[in-house]
């Protein structure tokens, strides 16, 4: 029987290691398991463009008598096939814009 060098034992604990670490990664990905769709945070719900998004915060931002910059789109979601609802947070208070795909806003 030989007696290990410290380089010796050295790599033999480096190669248990990485081993163990392979073994418990292996162990943890088995225990998780994926959300269904719907119970993800991101459903089929489809949100309003940039752009359209945009145009509800300057509206708001107009009806409300303040800077565009007090005014962020906080959601949005599609109506029907040309129309979206987009909510705004308008200098703290709750606003909800409606525009079509056209980019006319509709209502605020």
């Amino acid at each position: 029987m030989t007696i290990a060098t410290n380089k010796e034992f050295s790599a033999r604990r480096t190669n248990v290691l990485r081993l163990g670490s392979v073994l418990l990664a292996a162990v943890a990905s088995a225990c998780t398991s994926t959300p269904t769709p719907d119970q993800m945070s991101r459903t089929a719900v489809e949100t309003a463009p940039a752009d359209l998004q945009l145009l509800c915060a300057n509206a708001a931002a107009q009806a409300g008598g303040v800077e565009s910059s007090k005014v962020l789109p906080t959601s949005s979601r599609k109506l029907d096939a040309k129309t979206y609802q987009v909510d705004l947070n308008v200098g703290g208070k709750p606003v909800s814009c409606t525009v079509d795909t056209e980019g006319n806003v509709i209502s605020v």
